[in-house]
């Protein structure tokens, strides 16, 4: 008997239950975790072998680890933080702690690049104990595809949830795979060319710390931006645009704003409608108008509709998405 084609078909509820599993396993809080658990274990093993074998990169790369660790409980603390409803003490809720932990987390990468150079510099002249950079060399290699594995399913669930901590906490784990990355090379060149080549040791550590200084800062400014009430990108306006455009009995709109908000974004706008309509009528335009953007943009939390009877005289050509008319 030939099976029935459309048994072997995929099926649409199979495929959302298993869309949702993999987003209950796949939470900011589960993914967060799971860097707290490896950070614990990377930075312990490389502060200790940077420690005993005399390796600064190692050390360095360590306390890259270790402030990776940092981050990930800032991460924690602010999605729980976050979570909290509006109160009377913060009437717009809690979102815009996650810019503060992002920024916190730039301000973390920011000190220990700092750190890490100064470290580095003042050692290159000054010659130190010999390195055994055959350890070092192998615990920094097998941190950078554990690394880049926490990067990449940080990355996703941060983009999925439109979350800026996420993704700052997701670049630090990347930096960390780098830096390990660039530790490995340094001792590897330590192990073939002999003690001579020791010196690739501070070096190296420069190259980390001047990488960890440009990420931080690009991480404190846009983070920083945030909490200036920065627009959201231009695709993200044109797609909110074109929404409003489309919305059936709006005639014209004005005023339209909009900001992001912990990666969020929140946005208002006045839509002009057929003066002859029932304010029953007008508050179901605007309802509808603002489940559309909502469901046309995940990232979109919050939408204030403010309806106005239309005049003869208005079109779209007359609508600015930038201020009021």
């Amino acid at each position: 008997m030939i099976p029935d084609a459309s048994r072997r078909k995929k099926h649409p509820r199979n495929e959302k239950a298993r869309a949702m599993k993999q987003h209950t396993l796949l939470t900011p809080r589960s993914v967060t975790w799971a860097g707290v658990v490896s950070n614990t274990i990377l930075a312990g093993a490389k502060v200790a072998t940077g420690f005993f074998s005399g390796s600064q990169a190692i050390f360095a790369d360590g306390l890259h680890s270790a402030s990776d660790l940092i981050t990930d409980v800032a991460v924690l603390t602010g999605l729980r933080v976050a979570a909290k409803p509006a109160d009377r003490d913060h009437l717009y809720g809690h979102r815009r702690i996650m810019s503060l932990v992002a920024m916190f987390v730039g301000a973390i990468l920011l000190a220990a690049g700092c750190w890490m150079g100064y470290r580095a510099i003042a050692t290159l002249h000054r010659p130190g104990p010999a390195i055994r950079a055959n350890l070092p060399f192998w615990i920094a290699l097998a941190a950078v595809p554990v690394k880049e594995l926490l990067y990449q399913i940080t990355r996703y669930v941060g983009r999925r949830e439109s979350d800026l901590s996420l993704l700052a906490n997701a670049w630090h784990h990347r930096t960390d795979a780098l830096t390990s990355i660039v530790a490995a090379a340094g001792l590897g060149g330590i192990l073939l060319g002999g003690p001579q080549w020791a010196m690739l040791d501070a070096l190296t550590s420069m190259v980390l710390s001047a990488f960890l200084v440009v990420v931080a800062v690009r991480i404190i400014v846009s983070s920083g931006s945030e909490l200036m009430d920065i627009a959201p990108s231009s695709e993200t306006l044109g797609k909110i645009e074109k929404t409003v455009k489309q919305t059936q009995g709006v005639r014209s709109y004005h005023a339209f704003r909009a900001r992001r908000v912990g990666g969020k974004v929140e946005m208002d706008v006045h839509i002009q409608v057929e003066p002859t309509l029932t304010v029953i009528q007008g508050h179901h335009i605007a309802s509808t108008l603002k489940r559309t953007i909502m469901d046309a943009d995940s990232a979109v939390i919050e939408v204030i509709v403010h309806v106005e009877p239309a005049d003869a005289s208005d079109t779209y050509p007359d609508c600015k998405a930038s201020g009021h008319r």
